[in-house]
This record gives structure tokens, sequence and C-alpha cells, in this order.
């Protein structure tokens, strides 16, 4: 033992901990400062380190971490606490991952812009996940990769130099860092990996390497940071045999296949990711390459909704500022603008580029949940368009982001969109798991089996499939998926009606009852509440705060149900949100739409609800 404080005091906190720690996506939304996010946890988190405090009361009044797994979460924060006390660094320059590869490409992806070189050192052999040519060719990154028999002598390198070793084994030991090495990239088989940025001269990287982990993968799971903790503290040699995940259980896998076949009447099959953001990375990594193959010094135009959910649109940005012929347009689709004529238009243009065209939308939109004319959708992406030389132009790829109604069918044989090259995909920590995990999943149609090869190839490459856990999560909740939103939309339609009947000033946007006929079923409605003043800036002051106001008081006079998140599908309760301070948070600001999106579930007092929005009403 090293440091019995540090590990006596992690073994208490284990004892301790709340329960919402290992099951939940969130913890104590009710305390959260997104500003202060990891560091204010963290930073009364030391506060009861040094007053030996680990009672589970005070465990549980610590603030969120992060907001998501897939950014952070209380267990990934203790663990890289625990590494960075124990090696004598601070708590920010340890950052955990589910992914073995992302680490690396975070480093990568920060010396591309710099300019700066990098080189790549392993012992023993060459790990199997690293796919030298993709790395090269498709994301652009250049390295060295080098084997050494020992990194006790290491030449000097004018660069970033990254160490990989194999962690299977935890233990206390302080890890070895030479001065020379910039990185050190801890790889435990079963459950991910840890990064350390060593030296004050790289500690740049750090917000940067945060921001992949946030866009691109997901942090390393509270099961599995668990199961590190647990490695950590106990000087176990043997993971797997601390690790019930450790082997997958195939039966859970090909449920969860068999369940979103069922779901979404597809008959290719799914690939599923450890988050939606990371299915979203594959799928645009994937078309990218084929597009190299097939169309190679083309440019490439990823169409995006302008003020679509925040994670989305930053990705995008993030994978066209790496590559020098991916390029994003802006997609006009919500209020007064109609997403078949923008994309008409959009089209239109690229083909006059003789470009590749790749389209990302929502249906229904967020956050207006309008749906475009589906047949007029289908038509303007099925029409033949000519490039200046008269040759035919390369059709779209239509990405359909289909969380808020994933029970839709789109793209089986006979659907909508099953004759134009469709890709679907849904967020997992929203229906699919009822909030239990973040794994999200894509489908495709018969038209693109070869790009959906493209795409599970960087879900490899990325390291990004669903964890052993996340599956067996998935295979609990998917069953039920379309009876949970059937019953969430009917208890959003009668909260919808409810406050169209005690507040007829407010504009409401929600799916007509024709689109619900129609299978379109969201449990998500925003809400433009009445607002006065004399100027247009004191009426969206006033408006602004009336959302605020309305909020709090849902929060407080309901605090076991309403919360203050972006979160819907979950398996009960009531998520309030601005999607201009949430989902939007990396949007344009005149994209950005200050109003109030309100998310129902099946379980939850929906007249407790009605009457606290009537309070709210009569106090106005």
């Amino acid at each position: 033992m090293k440091d019995n404080k540090v590990q006596n005091y992690i073994k208490d906190v284990l004892e301790n901990m709340p329960a919402d720690w290992l099951i939940l996506t969130t913890h104590r939304l009710d305390i959260y400062n997104e500003k202060l996010a990891k560091t204010q946890f963290l930073d009364q988190f030391e506060t009861l380190y040094k007053d030996n405090n680990s009672d589970t009361s005070a465990l549980s009044n610590l603030p969120t971490a992060y907001d998501y797994i897939r950014l952070g979460h209380p267990l990934s924060s203790v663990l890289e606490w625990g590494i960075a006390k124990l090696n004598n660094v601070k708590p920010e320059n340890v950052i955990s991952f589910s992914s073995k590869t992302v680490p690396i490409l975070a480093v990568l992806r920060k010396n591309l812009f710099d300019n700066k070189n990098t080189q790549i050192i392993y012992t023993g052999k060459l790990p199997d996940y690293i796919e030298l040519e993709a790395l090269h060719e498709v994301y652009g990154y250049q390295f060295d990769l080098k084997h050494v028999g020992s990194t006790s002598a290491l030449p000097l390198f004018n660069g970033s130099t990254i160490l990989i070793t194999n962690q299977d084994e935890i233990d206390d030991t302080p890890i070895a860092i030479s001065p020379e090495i910039d990185f050190f990239i801890g790889v435990n088989s079963e459950i991910g990996s840890v990064l350390l940025v060593n030296g004050k001269q790289n500690e740049s990287y750090i917000s940067e390497i945060q921001h992949v982990r946030r866009r691109e993968t997901i942090a390393m799971t509270p099961a599995n940071c668990l199961i590190a903790l647990k490695l950590l503290i106990e000087n176990s040699s043997n993971s797997k045999q601390s690790n019930p995940n450790s082997y997958r259980n195939e039966a859970d896998k090909a449920l969860v296949l068999d369940s979103i076949a069922e779901i979404t009447g597809t008959p290719t099959k799914a690939l599923v990711a450890s988050s939606g953001l990371s299915i979203q990375y594959a799928i645009m990594m994937g078309l990218i390459h084929d597009a190299q193959e097939k169309h190679k010094g083309k440019a490439i135009k990823f169409v995006v909704p302008s003020n679509c959910y925040g994670g989305t649109n930053d990705q995008a940005r993030r994978v066209a500022a790496c590559i020098d012929n991916v390029e994003i347009v802006d997609l006009a689709v919500d209020g007064d603008n109609d997403m078949v004529q923008s994309i008409a238009v959009i089209l239109d243009k690229i083909a006059s580029e003789d470009a590749i065209p790749y389209i990302i939308a929502e249906i229904p939109t967020n956050p207006r949940v309008e749906v475009p004319d589906l047949i007029q959708l289908k038509n303007v992406l099925s029409q033949e368009r000519k490039t200046p030389t008269g040759e035919i132009a390369i059709d779209p790829v239509f990405i359909l982001d289909q969380t808020f109604c994933p029970n839709v069918h789109f793209l089986g044989e006979g659907e909508i969109l099953s004759t134009i090259r469709t890709i679907s995909f849904a967020s997992g920590s929203k229906f699919p798991s009822g909030g239990q995990c973040t794994a999200g999943y894509c489908v495709g149609n018969t038209k693109t089996n070869a790009l959906m090869d493209k795409i599970e190839f960087h879900l490899r490459i990325c390291d990004n499939e669903a964890t052993n856990l996340q599956y067996k999560i998935l295979a609990k909740q998917l069953p039920s998926m379309t009876q949970r939103i059937s019953d969430a939309y009917k208890n959003t339609r009668e909260f919808v009606n409810y406050i169209k009947e005690t507040l007829p000033e407010a504009k409401i946007n929600f799916v007509s009852e024709e689109l619900a006929q129609q299978g379109f079923t969201p449990s998500v409605f925003s809400l433009d509440l009445p607002t006065k003043g004399n100027t247009e800036e004191e009426r969206e002051v006033y408006k602004r705060d009336l959302n605020l106001k309305l909020i709090h008081l849902m929060i407080t006079e309901i605090p076991n149900e309403s919360k203050y998140c972006v979160s819907y599908g979950q398996l009960k309760g009531c998520y309030w949100t601005i999607p201009a301070t949430s989902t939007q948070g990396t949007t344009k600001e005149g994209d950005k739409d200050y109003i109030a999106r309100v998310a129902l579930s099946a379980n939850m007092d929906l007249e407790l609800h009605k009457k606290v929005f009537l309070d709210f009403v009569e106090s106005i």
C-alpha cells in the first residue's frame, strides 16, 4: 500500500456511496452548475476526504459531476481523483475513457491543429485496436509508431510522446513516467482506459481531451469505474474475476439486435454504440471513408440543422475541422423554414458543385417538434440532379435522428424512405434504456449495406461499441419501449391540452392529432409562454424570466418527479429545460431557442403537475 489514507477513504466511499451513483446517468440534477460541474464535485469531495467523512448523506449531497455519463460522473471523478492522488498530480490531469483508442485520437486531434509531431510508443505486441491506415488516411492523423523494449531511456523527440501500456493488472503502485513521456495511457482490455497528462507543458491538452470524451465517446462507465476502484484498493491482479460483466452474454446482444429490428422494421443488422454521439461519430467517419474510396478528391458536404441538438451540431463541425475536403452546410428546418424546401435548395447547390451530400436531420425536429411532409421529403431526396458537366449527381445519404420517435418505421420494405439511402439512429439514454444507460444504435435500409460495413469498421476503430452491461440493460428495457412511448404520449397529450385550456395565450409546439395517428407520438413539447413589454427586448427578457419561474416552481413543488434536465424517455418523472442553455449549448446564438422544453414519462403524477401549473398561471 503506497497511500493507505487515500485507499482506505476510497474503500469507505464505495461501501457508503449513494445507489444512484451506479445506476443513473445523472446525479443530483437539483445541484448542478454546468460551469463548475467537475471542479465543484471534486472540491467538495476533497473536503470530505480531509474530514474523513464518507457518510452516505454527505456523499448524496455532493453536486452533479458533469452531466451525463458520456461527460463523466461521480465514480469516474472519484477514480480519476484516486489515481491522481497516488501519482501526485492534479485530478484534472487524469481522464478515464470507456474506449481504448479514443484517448489516443484525442491527443492526435490537438496535434493536428497545432501542427505538432506525435510518436506512439508501446512495449510488447502492437495493440490490435490501432488501425494505422485508417487513422492516417481517413482521420488525417499523422504519427510515428514505435516498439520499445524499455521506457527507461527514451530518446529526445521533437513533439508529443504517447506511451501505451497494458493495465489489466491494476494496483496502487504509482505510475513511473519519465519526463520524456507526455501522455501515459493505461489500457485495461475489459473496462477501458485512463489517460494521464504528464507535465505542466501539456496541461493545455486537458480541456481538448475532455471535449473529445464529451463528443466522440463516453467516460468509463459507472460499473467499470467501480471495478477499477475496487482493483485499485484491493490490489487485485485479475480484473475478470472481479468483473461479472467481463464476458459478453451473446444472448443479451442477440435480443437487443432482434428488438431493434422489430422496433424499427428494418431487415439489416443494427450497430450498437456506447452513446448516441458515439454512433453518430462512427456514421460520419464511415461515410467519409466510403466517399474517399468511391469519389476520391470530391468535396464532402454534411448538411446539418443550424439549431439542432448541440452535440450533433458541435461534433459535425469538429469532424469537418479535421478533414480538408469536409464542410458543414447549415440547414434551416424549424419555425418559418420548411425542411423539404431547404433541402431542395441545398441539394441543387451541392449538385452544381459536383460534391457529396450527407444530410443529418431530426424527425420530429428538436425543440419545435415538427414533422415535414414525408412524401415531399422522399421526392426531394430521390430527385435526380445533374452536375455542370451533365453527369448524374451523387445521390444523398439521409442520416435520420429519430430519438424523439424511435418507433416510427421509416426504412423497412415499402416504407417512406426505403428507396433512398437512409441511416437512422437513436440516443440510448432516452427511450431505449429509459435513462439507465447511454448506449445508442443505428440501422440502415437495404440501400446502405456497404455503408453500414464502413460504419461498423469505424465503430470498432474507436472502440465505441456498447459495453456488456449496456447490452444487458438494453436487453431488459427495449422490449417495453413501444408501450412506454405510447403511455408517455398519452400523458403528454393530456398535459398539452390542459395547458391550452388553462393558458390559451401560450404557444405550444407539439405534433397534431393527425400526425399522432400516423405514428408520431413523442412525449416532448416546447412551450412559448405569453409575454409583455414595450420593446422586443423587454418582451424577450420577460419571457425568459417566466420560463425559469415555471421550471423553478415545478421542480420545487414536485421534487421527486420534476427535474431540470435535458432528458426524456425516462421510466418515470417529468423533465424541464431551456434548449438555448442546455441542448443548444454550442449552437450559434441567433439559432438558439429560449423556450421551455418539457418531457413527460408514462409514470408520473399528472394531476399534481396540472395543479402546480394552474398555480403558476394564477400567479402571473
